[in-house]
């Protein structure tokens, strides 16, 4: 496991944010501190905020009221002077690149190669030549066991397959920060096993902050450094994976896990 350094400014932060959907409240004045490479389970019930946190971060939905702050830098607003104004598209668009995502539905272009997929934002977005994206592509699908795919469509992988390349694009693009959606959820059972081998890998070997949106509980156990547990749109627990599912405190929790397990 990486080192995490508790007295680092944190690589990710949430101060009072709140956002709704019309009047249903997701993230509900959340205050959320990630340390640099760390690893945060989050998990919690349908409809807790979990999913909502992870697409503001990717600046996928906006926030409502409230700041958010990636490596020092506020992510939805620019520093003018001593003020915080809205951020311009060219600010969003430079911050968005210290963040990857890897979601539920593999979201891969069906129309491009494996290869493709992988370099295509590097070579566009990060401004890399063919060679650099090819070389850095080639290194990742090597590492997620898919080195033998490069000239493969998304059609001819199964799920598990698929989100590994999904996990080497995002990956390609060197982020701080990864995030990952309930990225098993749409996979066969038996294909479950190879998507969280690469992640335990991440995890294990790479100095990369994580957030992780799961229910697959052995896996949180296991390689979260803490667990996060929301509801109604705050976090109504959090800690150590070890006492969270030994010894939870909150009854929401108890009775939360105690259905999840059980159904497992």
């Amino acid at each position: 496991m990486s080192q995490i350094d508790m007295s680092a400014p944190p690589m990710v932060r949430f101060r009072n944010v709140s956002k709704a959907f019309g009047d249903l409240v997701v993230l509900d004045d959340l205050n959320l501190d990630v340390q640099p490479n760390e690893k945060v389970a989050i998990i919690g019930p349908s409809g807790s905020g979990k999913s909502t946190l992870l697409r503001v971060l990717m600046t996928l939905e906006t926030i409502d009221s409230g700041v958010i702050e990636v490596d020092g830098e506020p992510l939805w607003h620019m520093r003018r002077g001593d003020k915080l104004v809205p951020a311009s598209r060219g600010h969003l668009r430079e911050m968005r690149k210290k963040i990857g995502m890897v979601f539920q539905q593999f979201n891969l272009f069906p129309h491009m190669t494996v290869l493709r997929n992988v370099t295509e934002a590097p070579i566009h977005v990060l401004g890399l030549s063919k060679e650099e994206a090819r070389a850095r592509a080639v290194e990742l699908l090597e590492m997620v066991g898919l080195g033998d795919k490069l000239d493969s469509y998304p059609a001819n992988l199964s799920g598990g397959q698929q989100q590994r390349v999904g996990i080497a694009r995002a990956l390609a693009m060197r982020p701080k920060v990864m995030l990952f959606d309930e990225v098993t959820s749409a996979l066969d059972p038996e294909l479950v096993g190879e998507v969280l081998t690469v992640m335990r890998r991440l995890a294990e070997e790479h100095d990369l902050t994580m957030l992780m949106v799961t229910h697959e509980m052995g896996f949180a156990r296991e390689i979260a450094d803490r667990v996060c547990f929301f509801d109604s749109g705050r976090i109504a627990e959090e800690g150590p994976p070890s006492v969270i599912f030994s010894d939870p405190k909150q009854d929401r929790t108890r009775a939360f896990l105690s259905a999840v397990l059980n159904s497992q």
